[in-house]
């Protein structure tokens, strides 16, 4: 069993799915820093994925530094550090340009597309975690 909750759809790439599902599972705390995480064989046979598509979203997630391969103990989930927030925020860039483009597409205004931004992080947030927004 994943460490981590995932349901494949059809029609978004998976590996793009498994590095969201991944990335979701530390923002909320369900992987912690230092967990071990699961193998390519683990992770494509869960899945009923190929290895190869399963390597491909454990490397991305290496490059991204959401993962840390080390030799020896295996993957494990990275250490989280605080960096700048404007650093950080920019890395968003694309992410949030296509997130404005469909809001727009869909005749959202601004102030829903905020509200509707505001519930899913309160949705997120960790128990007992003040985000620093408040």
């Amino acid at each position: 069993m994943l460490p981590f909750p995932i349901g494949l759809k059809l029609g978004l790439p998976v590996t793009e799915q498994i590095i969201f599902a991944v990335k979701k599972a530390v923002v909320v705390g369900q992987l912690k820093p230092g967990e071990k995480f699961p193998s390519v064989r683990v992770l494509s046979q869960e899945l009923r994925i190929s290895p190869n598509t399963a390597h491909k979203a454990i490397a991305s997630l290496v490059d991204e530094g959401v993962l840390v391969a080390t030799p020896a103990i295996g993957t494990v989930v990275a250490p989280h550090e605080a960096g700048d927030r404007k650093d950080c925020a920019h890395l968003l860039g694309p992410e949030v340009e296509r997130l404005v483009v469909e809001a727009k597409n869909l005749g959202i205004e601004r102030e829903d597309m905020q509200a509707a931004v505001a519930a899913h992080w309160e949705k997120l947030e960790a128990p007992g975690r003040q985000s620093s927004h408040k």
